[in-house]
């Protein structure tokens, strides 16, 4: 590794680039930033993925990790006609060499959080996986289908390391060449969820060990967004696992309407695998979604807190409805203010998170991120952990502006 002074996001503010809470050490949003925040080839994604991968491994060098840690690496790309998912997927597989590769999960999206960036990568790894034996993969060629590509490049689907578990996300036309595109997004999901727990079970896992699931759809209110809901709910038991949706603004293949994707925790003891108990914390005042769902909106197990989203959605309430509507910063405030009342219970608050990720309103017009990086700084005491900032066109209704989550030492 060199010597040359650590990379930085381009704000003043102070800022983790890589955190650890239990076993997991985790890089937020990467970019092909330098020391003092200049993006080092605006507009050029190919350069910007080998930069981004080097700022990764300077950051997990400081939690004493290196890239052949990495479990799950989630590209968030800008897509160009010269530069599709696959070619993504490939050009990160080639940037971290070691057999088996990490769970590789992508989303293209219309914004960057910074001006000229292309992709921005976040990283979960798990230290000295490789060198213990204690790890299990699945891996398939990545087919999709209508896609005529001679070779697909097989992919890591699955990755066990220890008892964290990793699920590269799709859509239901991932590793499914008789896909129907006729079907909506409800069928598309009745798709996807069995694939998730096909791809679990090959590493000694189910959907109920899940910790994570997060998705994305096309909709702009809560009537596309219900049945989806619903057809993934009907995959979990309660308690489910904290969760994240968010709407999407393109998705590779044409004619898919979702993808999603889930991390999970399963312990050995012995020949057997056993799920992990959790620790459950929903304060009155956190609100609940307006249809039945087991989602739960934090759970603590192995020395972590795994947040679900959290939205300016009314306290005390499962209406659904949105306080401050529209407003962006006082949104983002009261949101935080939900993630304080569920991390109190276990005693945390949030200076203790050591992942943030942060869906948000924005326009190619209007830079509105300094702003948020300030108010989530003054939020989490005054140092931001380790963030991924997604900037969208729009959320789930006109009135919502944000969905942030997190991980925090527990």
């Amino acid at each position: 590794m060199s010597n040359n002074p650590i990379w930085s996001l381009p704000t003043p503010f102070t800022h983790n680039l890589c955190a650890s809470a239990g076993a997991l050490s985790f890089v937020g949003g990467a970019g092909d930033f330098d020391a003092a925040g200049t993006l080092r080839n605006p507009g050029d994604i190919s350069r910007q993925i080998t930069g981004t991968v080097e700022n990764i491994d300077a950051a997990l060098h400081q939690e004493h990790c290196s890239l052949a840690d990495a479990v799950r690496v989630k590209a968030f790309y800008t897509p160009a006609d010269n530069c599709d998912e696959i070619s993504i997927v490939q050009a990160l597989q080639d940037a971290f060499p070691n057999e088996p590769s990490p769970v590789i999960s992508t989303l293209p999206v219309p914004l960057q959080p910074f001006k000229g960036q292309e992709i921005q990568v976040q990283v979960i790894a798990v230290r000295n996986w490789r060198t213990t034996g204690d790890f299990q993969v699945e891996t398939q060629p990545l087919q999709v289908a209508g896609d005529n590509t001679s070779a697909p490049p097989v992919v890591t689907t699955a990755l066990r390391a220890g008892e964290f578990i990793a699920v590269a996300n799709r859509t239901a036309a991932h590793f499914n060449t008789r896909f129907d595109a006729a079907l909506d997004g409800a069928g598309q999901s009745h798709i996807i969820m069995p694939s998730l727990q096909n791809s679990l079970a090959a590493v000694g896992a189910s959907l109920q060990d899940s910790v994570k699931m997060e998705g994305y759809y096309f909709g702009t209110t809560r009537k596309d967004w219900a049945p989806l809901a619903q057809a993934r709910a009907s995959y979990f038991s309660e308690p489910g696992p904290p969760a994240t949706v968010v709407p999407c603004h393109t998705l590779w293949p044409d004619e898919t309407v979702t993808k999603i994707e889930v991390l999970a925790m399963r312990e050995r003891r012995h020949s057997y695998n056993k799920y992990i108990p959790r620790e459950d914390a929903w304060p009155d005042r956190v609100w609940d979604w307006p249809l039945s769902l087991p989602y739960r909106q934090a759970q603590r197990l192995r020395g972590m807190i795994w947040l679900g989203g959290q939205v300016p959605a009314e306290p005390f309430s499962n209406t659904g409805k949105r306080v401050l509507p529209g407003q962006l910063l006082s949104q983002t405030r009261f949101t935080m203010s939900y993630i304080d009342d569920l991390l109190r219970p276990f005693g945390r608050s949030p200076a203790d998170l050591k992942l943030m990720v942060c869906y948000y309103t924005a326009s190619a017009e209007e830079d509105v991120t300094p702003d948020l990086l300030q108010l989530l700084r003054d939020c989490c005491g005054g140092v931001l952990p380790p963030v991924t900032l997604v900037p969208v066109p729009h959320m789930q209704t006109a009135d919502s502006t944000v969905e942030i989550w997190g991980v925090a030492q527990g």
